[in-house]
């Protein structure tokens, strides 16, 4: 930047800095704007295939864009396979998980040990933890992400400590954008909510230094979603 033009952004801060800050909440005795309606959201937001197999198939371009890992597979039987395969390839010796009818089919008894984040657990064990194997509250097309919360999967710290995270959802917890997820939460809730709602949108990542990316930055290097299609 050459001297003109930082003494001239000098001088619009200098400018600016006279203006007084108006006080929070409405200004000037204006009333305050009406939140919109959740049909008046939708315009605005990027668009959403009708049908389920438009929807699993824009979800599955937002994961491939995220750099998680997606497939559909036909049963649990089918996704237990992949655990395994996962579990072998990357020799997990401690997994984490709790108790849910879903994962007892898939993600018990594969080998590593477990450890149960349903009961009382020590944090420096779910360190150690190479994976962790969870359910969701839904999947979201619209963005690719997962929705999780801490009192339906597992807790606050499952789904952000291990360094593979691996999802496991039914056809029906497919939702096509955030409306549906912000309704399904109230449904599912009402006034009790959940101490921790978390939108996972991909691996753990940041870009700050040099904007060079970095997975694994905050939470999981690794984001697999197993998609069952029947039981």
């Amino acid at each position: 930047m050459n001297h003109s033009a930082r003494e001239a952004m000098l001088g619009r801060i200098r400018e600016a800095l006279k203006i007084k800050a108006p006080p929070p909440g409405p200004h000037a005795g204006a009333a305050p704007h009406p939140a919109p309606r959740d049909g008046e959201f939708r315009p605005l937001l990027p668009a959403v295939g009708a049908t389920w197999e438009e929807q699993c198939r824009q979800f599955a371009r937002n994961a491939e864009l995220l750099k998680a890992a997606f497939q559909v597979v036909p049963n649990t039987a089918a996704a237990r396979a992949e655990v395994e395969r996962i579990v072998r390839e990357e020799q997990w010796q401690r997994l984490a998980t709790y108790d849910h009818p879903l994962l007892r089919e898939i993600g018990q008894d594969l080998g590593p040990t477990p450890l149960f984040t349903d009961r009382p657990y020590d944090k420096a064990e779910l360190e150690k933890c190479e994976g962790a194997v969870t359910t969701c509250e839904a999947l979201i097309a619209q963005t690719g992400s997962v929705l999780v919360t801490s009192r339906g999967c597992g807790g606050r710290a499952i789904s952000i400590l291990p360094p593979h995270h691996v999802v496991i959802a039914r056809r029906e917890q497919l939702l096509p954008d955030l409306l549906a997820a912000f309704a399904l939460l109230r449904q599912k809730y009402g006034a009790h909510y959940p101490s921790m709602i978390s939108f996972i949108t991909g691996p753990s990542r940041t870009g700050d230094i040099e904007r060079i990316l970095v997975l694994g930055a905050h939470g999981p290097k690794r984001l697999t979603i197993l998609l069952l299609e029947g039981k």
